[in-house]
């Protein structure tokens, strides 16, 4: 009997300095050098007039309306990082280390840092997010937690900036929920976008990257230059309904615009029926543009002729 209760009390000790020394939550180390995976829509450039599947609210479509893409040529615009609700969209590589406590050796924060952006820290120690009046960056203010083997993160604090760079914008109210997914040399960036001003729902995207050993994120350095010669003062807009740029996607595939405009309703499968049969859609075909005669143009008479 005495030597059962020595192997029992042996076993509870071996499993309770098994629960002292294993990671907490199954953590994955996420460190590493990513290259993006062309997945979904996340190219280098997006389409003038391509909203489809972002839930716009209406302000969002009358900001969308007035943007020109020329702005970017402005001092202020050409040296600015990308900031965190769209980093992820581009087409920039993704490198990831983490920040370890020497004494505890516990992971204290992540660092994220694409090529066109600035570093992220995530911190994983519990501290609070700051007031709502405290700065707005590029970066925002970053807290994570385990959850089984993905990496939540919270994202506060940024500056209003772009979700896609055609003009649909999000504003400095907005809030990040993101989940890193780890497996094997594939990581899943997920990331929910909370928009009270420009979302008129949530706003779900997901990335894919692949573990490149090869990879070197660069230095980006970037000079200021005179793009376009402008008067002082001169910040390139479109005034309401002056602008048909909007509607270069709608025309290119087919689309009506009422789908293309249909805010948070053309994320969902039911905006098909407003789509023609011979786009992969459940409606009517488009009427087509009416006939018009070609027009024979007499040849200008010669000098001396008349």
């Amino acid at each position: 009997m005495t030597r059962v209760r020595s192997v029992g009390r042996a076993a509870g000790l071996s499993v309770a300095l098994l629960a002292v020394c294993s990671p907490a939550s199954a953590q994955v180390d996420l460190s590493g050098e990513w290259s993006v995976v062309r997945a979904e829509d996340n190219v280098g450039n997006t389409e003038l007039g391509d909203w489809v599947g972002i839930p716009m609210s209406e302000a969002s479509r009358l900001r969308s309306t007035a943007w020109d893409a020329s702005i970017q040529t402005l001092p202020e615009w050409q040296c600015r990082p990308h900031g965190s609700a769209y980093i992820s969209r581009g087409p920039s590589p993704l490198k990831i280390w983490k920040e370890v406590d020497p004494v505890s050796r516990e992971t204290t924060a992540w660092h994220l840092e694409w090529l066109r952006s600035v570093d992220r820290p995530v911190y994983m120690d519990g501290r609070p997010h700051p007031s709502p009046n405290a700065a707005h960056t590029w970066a925002g203010f970053s807290t994570g937690e385990w959850v089984g083997d993905m990496l939540r993160i919270r994202v506060t604090h940024l500056k209003e900036e772009y979700l896609k760079r055609n003009g649909v914008w999000h504003s400095d109210k907005i809030e990040l929920t993101q989940y890193l997914i780890r497996r094997g040399d594939y990581l899943t960036y997920v990331v929910i976008a909370y928009d009270p001003v420009y979302l008129a729902e949530p706003l779900v995207r997901s990335t894919e990257y692949r573990l490149n050993v090869n990879q070197q994120i660069p230095p980006y350095p970037c000079t200021v230059v005179t793009e376009v010669d402008r008067p002082k003062g001169v910040v390139p807009h479109y005034l309401p309904g002056t602008n048909s740029d909007i509607s270069w996607f709608s025309r290119r595939y087919g689309i009506p615009m009422e789908v293309v405009t249909a805010g948070p309703a053309n994320m969902y499968p039911e905006i098909r029926a407003k789509i023609p049969r011979s786009l992969g859609g459940f409606g009517p075909e488009l009427p087509a543009p009416p006939a018009t005669k070609p027009q024979t143009q007499r040849p200008a008479p010669r000098a001396g002729q008349q």
